[in-house]
């Protein structure tokens, strides 16, 4: 099918994407994020897993996401 991305399709674009000056990237080589770690583990309540469940996401990966996402919105 004509305009639909193939399989293998991703990684040239993210090739092309880090040519243009992706912003992204950018951000991820000033903002050292793993350092938030220590801090939301302190700040969110998490339980110990004995319940069973769905594990949950990483921490410093959804600061990021919430971070990103807050920046687009204006």
């Amino acid at each position: 099918m004509w305009g639909q991305a193939g399989f293998w399709d991703i990684d040239e674009r993210y090739a092309r994407l880090s040519e243009a000056g992706d912003p992204l990237e950018k951000l991820g080589s000033v903002v050292p994020w793993e350092v938030f770690g220590t801090l939301l583990a302190k700040a969110l309540k998490r339980s110990d897993g004995s319940k069973g469940g769905r594990p949950p996401y990483d921490t410093v990966m959804m600061f990021k996401i919430s971070t990103t996402a807050d920046s687009r919105q204006t």
